[in-house]
């Protein structure tokens, strides 16, 4: 008989047992982790451990013709959190407990004062060398008036309810997905953040570069500005393979070249370690590919002097004449390049480097002068008297008149400045007459029968009228048909093609364009009109500069062009400059050189309109213009007027020199700014000092002189109400 088993011992194998079946199953999950399981976990280790992770590529740089950076990059701060690296239970389940402190040491120390590391100016630049000086330095000044003084956001933070709501959406999916919640952060608090990284689990300082303007309101019209893809083209931008939170050009330079500023962005491999910070590279990584560089055919210096002289002539108009708005461009009649254009008032590019708050933007948008508007290439105004050269080109390529062709007052009997057109319904009731006047009228003169170089010289309004539109049956004229086609040859009616957008066509208008918009006929007087640059005719300030650059080279249009050539990171040209001909102009060089001798003439003849353009040593070729315009109708519906009876008036002038062999092609416009020859030209001639490196004081004024001859009586016959 077997003994009993005491109990004793019946416990001890009780317990044997429960050992043994705990090891069993232990070795049973053991070998379910490792031999099993085993690579599920392994993968999903590495997944927490390495990450891939996009490398930017850094923007290419844009410079001016002399090396001078116009946009870069410089660094920037953002402070993320990771939904997956924040602290978590014994479990591995999110801990709303930890999540709030870890939250609140955090946004504690972004409250904080933040350290000063070193100052921060934000200079504008001054020119301290005159043309073709490549070693120009840079000094702090204060930004031209005209542009808009909106602070710039310093940083921006998440609130907290977002950043809450943001964590839980990122524990959903895409759980090691960085979510900023606090950008543009100075220095100094980015690293007392740094500083403070081993309680703030989760938490991830990121180095950002945003884009910089140093030039700012100088070339905002022309750099342009970047900002998040619009809505409306995030596909686009998707499948040319961007990100969707990616930044891009949006105007200007900056988004007609974003293909080659852009670079190609990297990816790359790290290890983290339990806090999410990053600890290593690993493996090889595919590195970013930097954007290319833009080398601008601009001269920063000569933009410079161009804006200070335009600002100049904007601050000294007051009354009736008080201008807000105006236009310098220069460009080398050679080849097309832009070596300046400024449009005021301008804006800071730089308030969209960071994001543009709602105060600036609603301030930029409801500005009556519309400062993110470049005139440059997108106003379209009547060009007044400096459309008459294009006149005069056409007038004596069609054999319509010689360079002694006489036109002008006296065949009406009269020599006051004033033509009398007669009714086309009515020729024989010549108190139907049209009055037609010439700018000299108002001073009780006439200029008489004159050729047409001293017409372009003195401007003479009376003898384009006949020149364009002819007169009774003494004199046939151009014709609007002859004239719209030469218009259309010296570039206004279409595009010229500059890398910029939102350029204007400007307008030549012909009898079925009248009849579409006016269901009028097209009738003598609005041949006169045009032939001054009046009426109908618009034109843009760069297509009035391209037409004189035309020409000052005798006869080739070229596209204006605004990059010089485009160079690697390296600094190695990709794509040299190349200048583009949109025509030759169907005009000889020998007609053009009489064109070419009466603006001559208005600059350095006694009786022409703009000798205070003058410079020592330097030939000037010259025209200046006064457009007339309706502006502000009353309530009589009738158009605003000086006391004197004017219209406003767009003051104009634009010139080329030195005048045997022009490199350098200048056009002024001030909008409201009243006579061309006293408000454009003497900015001009401020534009060309700059650029000849003449320091002298500018010449006194001089008056135009006038003729002796006293003036013939006024016609019996009026004008009908």
């Amino acid at each position: 008989m077997k003994p009993a088993i005491s109990r004793s011992e019946a416990r001890l194998l009780l317990l044997r047992g429960v050992i043994a079946v705990v090891v069993t199953v232990l070795i049973g999950r053991l070998w379910q982790l490792q031999m099993v399981e085993g690579a599920s976990y392994l993968i999903r280790s590495d997944r927490n451990r390495f990450r891939e992770v996009d490398v930017a590529a850094p923007r290419g740089v844009i410079y001016d013709r002399n090396g001078k950076i116009l946009a870069r990059n410089r660094p920037s701060f953002t402070i993320a959190v990771v939904p997956g690296d924040l602290p978590k239970t014994r479990e591995g389940e999110p801990d709303p407990a930890k999540d709030a402190a870890v939250l609140d040491r955090l946004l504690d120390l972004l409250a904080r004062p933040a350290p000063k590391l070193r100052p921060s100016p934000t200079p504008t630049l001054t020119p301290t060398a005159t043309k073709g000086s490549a070693n120009t330095q840079t000094t702090v000044s204060k930004p031209v008036s005209a542009t808009m003084q909106i602070p710039n956001r310093q940083a921006w933070y998440m609130p907290r309810a977002e950043i809450e709501q943001a964590i839980k959406d990122g524990r959903l999916g895409g759980a090691y997905r960085a979510i900023p919640i606090a950008k543009y952060i100075d220095e100094g608090t980015a690293f007392t953040v740094a500083e403070d990284a081993v309680n703030l689990p989760g938490v991830d300082l990121q180095l950002d570069p945003i884009r910089d303007y140093p030039s700012g309101s100088l070339t905002s019209h022309l750099i342009g500005y970047m900002g998040h893809i619009p809505a409306g083209a995030l596909d686009k931008y998707k499948a040319k393979g961007y990100a969707q939170n990616e930044q891009v050009g949006l105007t200007a330079l900056e988004s007609t070249f974003e293909h080659e500023l852009r670079g190609k962005p990297g990816r790359q491999t790290i290890e983290v370690d339990v806090n999410g910070r990053r600890m290593r590279t690993v493996g090889q990584p595919d590195p970013a590919v930097p954007g290319h560089n833009l080398v601008l055919t601009l001269d920063l210096d000569l933009q410079r002097a161009a804006t200070t002289a335009l600002q100049e002539a904007l601050d000294k108009s007051s009354g009736f004449t008080k201008a807000t708005q105006g236009v310098a461009i220069a460009m080398d009649p050679r080849n097309g390049k832009i070596l300046a254009m400024v449009s005021l008032p301008s804006f800071d590019n730089n308030l969209f480097a960071k994001g543009v708050t709602t105060e600036a933007w609603e301030a930029l948008t409801s500005n009556p002068d519309h400062p993110m508007f470049n005139q440059a290439v997108g106003g379209q105004y009547p060009p007044g008297s400096i459309f008459k050269p294009i006149v005069a080109s056409a007038a004596l390529q069609e054999g319509v008149i010689n360079s002694q062709t006489l036109l002008g007052d006296g065949f009406d009997g009269a020599n006051d400045g004033i033509i009398w057109l007669p009714n086309r319904y009515l020729p024989g009731d010549r108190t139907k007459d049209q009055k037609f006047v010439s700018w000299n009228a108002k001073q009780g003169f006439g200029w008489g029968k004159i050729n047409v170089k001293k017409a372009l010289a003195v401007s003479d309004d009376i003898f384009f009228y006949q020149l364009g539109g002819g007169y009774l049956d003494i004199f046939r004229g151009l014709g609007i048909s002859a004239l719209d086609y030469y218009t259309s040859q010296f570039g206004l009616g279409a595009t010229t093609g500059i890398e910029l957008q939102g350029e204007g066509a400007g307008l030549v208008p012909d009898e079925k364009w009248k009849r579409l918009n006016y269901a009028e006929p097209w009738l003598t007087g609005d041949t006169y009109n045009a032939s001054i640059g009046q009426g109908f005719v618009l034109a843009t300030p760069l297509q009035m500069t391209n037409a004189t650059a035309a020409i000052a080279n005798r006869g080739t249009l070229y596209k204006p062009q605004l990059v010089d050539h485009i160079t690697d990171a390296e600094g190695k040209t990709v794509k040299p400059f190349q200048s583009n001909i949109i025509r030759e102009l169907p005009v000889d060089a020998g007609t053009l050189d009489v064109v070419r001798e009466g603006m001559y003439g208005a600059v350095n003849w006694p009786e022409g309109t703009a000798p205070n353009v003058r410079l020592p040593g330097i030939a000037i070729a010259g025209k200046t213009g006064t457009a007339e315009y309706y502006r502000d109708w009353d309530k009589d519906g009738q158009p605003d007027k000086d006391p004197k009876e004017n219209l406003p008036t767009h003051a104009w002038f634009t010139a080329f020199a030195p005048y045997q062999d022009p490199e350098i092609a200048v056009t002024v416009f001030v909008a409201n700014g009243g006579e061309g020859s006293s408000v454009a030209a003497p900015v001009a001639a401020k534009i060309l000092r700059a650029y000849f490196g003449i320091d002298t004081a500018p010449p006194a004024p001089v008056t135009p002189i006038t003729p002796t001859t006293t003036a013939a009586p006024t016609p019996t016959a009026k004008p009908a109400e």
